[in-house]
């Protein structure tokens, strides 16, 4: 997941009528009411924004709280190394100075490129690793590890996550049953964010299910105004769309499946995604021109510029979309949001992250490591807006206005009942590397949607190098 590059994908799966394995009963009521509670909240987000706007201008980051202990770390240097551009970058280096002035440490953002596994070997080969690394995906936990690269998180890092983070957080940033990733970030993927002005306009409403959301596209289309626009020149945009329909359609034990490749691309279930998804990828002018050429940035902001005629409607993007909306654009009035619709029974929920992840142990990095698994680091990006955060005990009131409030609160109350992102399960290779694996072949889908038999064929053979077989 990703917001930039990575953006944790998450999901909570809502299924009713099939459940993970573990504790299948209780999974199964909690996802209902997650997903009921997820969609309630969202569909009331149509209403007035509590907030100051989008780009969380609310808050003063002076009026952090203190909640942790650190180390006095005066003459310490750290570095930290994400993927991270624009404002996430700006808004994360806020973070990093309050631990600098905490501590009296100083530490440096490195920005990283994708696949960052990739990044950080060249860093380890050359001597140099960064401090800490920001890992989107737990394939590549796991690779720094297997590659002996990272280290064991502390006693007080653990402190922090056993008091603020659920069992499933914490869970999914250890390896082998040991504890290695703080999930700092965590974002709602199964969102839909549309232009108010232009559904009013065309007489189209929020859509509930997949064939709702077909007429509401077509209801604008009508109006003149393309329907969709999509970031097709970054992959994981499309696996969050495959994704959504995917977990909806096909259900969570299917999911499951597929994201551990013990059933293969070729299976119908993955055809019958496909297809749906060229239902839009496949539908004339449905969306935006040069789609392969447009970053995600660029995807939501023509959403919200332009007035009444920009060069889309409506953007399939996370909670961390925020950052791109125009500050002109009053989130909740004109920048308006609704739920994933459904595609089978129940609308699905995806989510992922990134998890900080020590790769230079060392007093200083464990502090860090420690600092991002407290509230109060994760405070001071809530009150900046287009940050979603799974620890428990950051307040609501954070959040710059009411829909994020409300994702937010519905990540929360989802507890442990949650499915990461599939493609930051894969390996890397097949699942997070720009122009190859998964994110090529569906950006060569978005281009022949038509070709869904050919599509299958390539993902199960990448698929199969990837996962050894």
């Amino acid at each position: 997941m990703r917001m930039t590059s990575s953006t944790i994908r998450t999901r909570w799966s809502p299924k009713r009528d099939k459940a993970t394995p573990h504790n299948r009963r209780a999974a199964k009521a909690a996802a209902a009411v997650a997903a009921g509670a997820l969609a309630l909240s969202l569909t009331a987000c149509g209403g007035a924004d509590d907030g100051d706007g989008n780009s969380g201008t609310q808050g003063n980051t002076e009026e952090t709280a203190n909640n942790v202990t650190l180390p006095n770390l005066d003459g310490t240097s750290l570095e930290i190394a994400a993927v991270w551009t624009g404002a996430e970058q700006a808004n994360f280096k806020k973070v990093l100075a309050e631990f600098e002035k905490r501590t009296g440490a100083k530490v440096t953002f490195v920005p990283a490129q994708d696949p960052i596994i990739n990044f950080i070997g060249s860093k380890v080969a050359g001597g140099q690793p960064p401090d800490i690394a920001m890992l989107p995906q737990p394939g590549a936990i796991k690779q720094a590890v297997d590659r002996g690269w990272a280290k064991p998180l502390g006693a007080e890092a653990l402190k922090e996550l056993g008091e603020n983070y659920s069992q499933g957080w914490q869970d999914i940033g250890k390896v082998g049953g040991k504890p290695y990733g703080v999930y700092y970030k965590a974002a709602n993927k199964s969102l839909i964010w549309y232009n108010n002005e232009v559904l009013e306009n065309a007489g189209a409403s929020e859509p509930e299910t997949w064939p709702d959301l077909l007429k509401t596209a077509q209801t604008v289309y009508d109006s003149g105004v393309t329907p969709f626009s999509v970031g097709g020149a970054e992959g994981w945009t499309l696996t969050d769309w495959f994704e959504n329909v995917y977990l909806s359609q096909a259900g969570p034990e299917k999911y499951d499946q597929l994201a551990k490749h013990e059933i293969k691309w070729t299976d119908p279930s993955v055809k019958d995604a496909l297809t749906t998804l060229a239902q839009v990828w496949g539908k004339a002018d449905y969306v935006a021109s040069g789609a392969l050429q447009t970053d995600f940035p660029a995807s939501v902001t023509q959403v919200f510029t332009g007035g009444d005629q920009p060069k889309a409607a409506m953007v399939a993007a996370g909670d961390f979309a925020q950052v791109n909306i125009p500050t002109t654009m009053k989130v909740g009035t004109d920048a308006k949001v609704f739920p994933f619709p459904a595609v089978g029974d129940n609308g699905p929920v995806v989510s992922g992250g990134d998890a900080a992840v020590i790769l230079e142990d060392s007093k200083g990095a464990q502090a860090l490591a420690t600092w991002l698994a407290s509230p109060d680091a994760a405070q001071i990006q809530a009150k900046l807006g287009g940050y979603l955060s799974p620890n428990k005990n950051v307040p609501n009131s954070a959040y710059p206005n009411a829909v994020q409030q409300r994702i937010a609160k519905a990540l929360i109350d989802a507890g442990d009942d949650f499915r990461f992102d599939m493609s930051d399960q894969a390996p890397q290779a097949f699942g997070g590397t720009p122009g190859k694996g998964e994110w090529k072949i569906l950006q060569d889908f978005l281009k022949n949607p038509k070709d869904v038999a050919g599509t299958q064929a390539k993902l199960e053979t990448e698929a199969a190098a990837a996962y050894g077989g």
